[in-house]
């Protein structure tokens, strides 16, 4: 009896691999055997980079309120201890946001933190 093997899975497995390779250079789109490594190291830092821009944005948040406190004579860590001590419940990444775009606003909670 002559050997079974499903073409049409394997083609398919094969093509999503090399589908999702797209637009990656030289034989990395290409050739299989070289792009299934190359997807697989890629996914490995999308995973990882997931984590790392949460991180990155944290530190992004901390520096503006940083810059923007320290036009009212405080430093991050005072700030942030008088935050907490007066119970305001805004998030780095808002605080953040109001330093840049809306001095206005950010001033209010300074001078109500001081």
């Amino acid at each position: 009896m002559p050997r079974s093997v499903n073409h049409v899975a394997s083609r398919a497995r094969r093509k999503k691999i090399l589908n999702q390779t797209k637009g990656y250079w030289g034989a990395r789109k290409n050739v299989y055997t070289i792009a299934k490594n190359i997807l697989e190291k890629g996914l490995t830092y999308a995973y990882r980079d997931r984590k790392t821009k949460k991180r990155n944005f944290r530190a992004l948040w901390i520096n503006r309120i940083n810059a923007g406190v320290r036009a009212y004579g405080m430093s991050y860590s005072e700030f942030m201890g008088k935050i907490h001590k007066n119970n305001i419940d805004l998030n780095r990444k808002v605080l953040a946001d109001l330093a840049m775009n809306h001095p206005d606003a950010f001033k209010a909670i300074v001078e109500k933190v001081k």
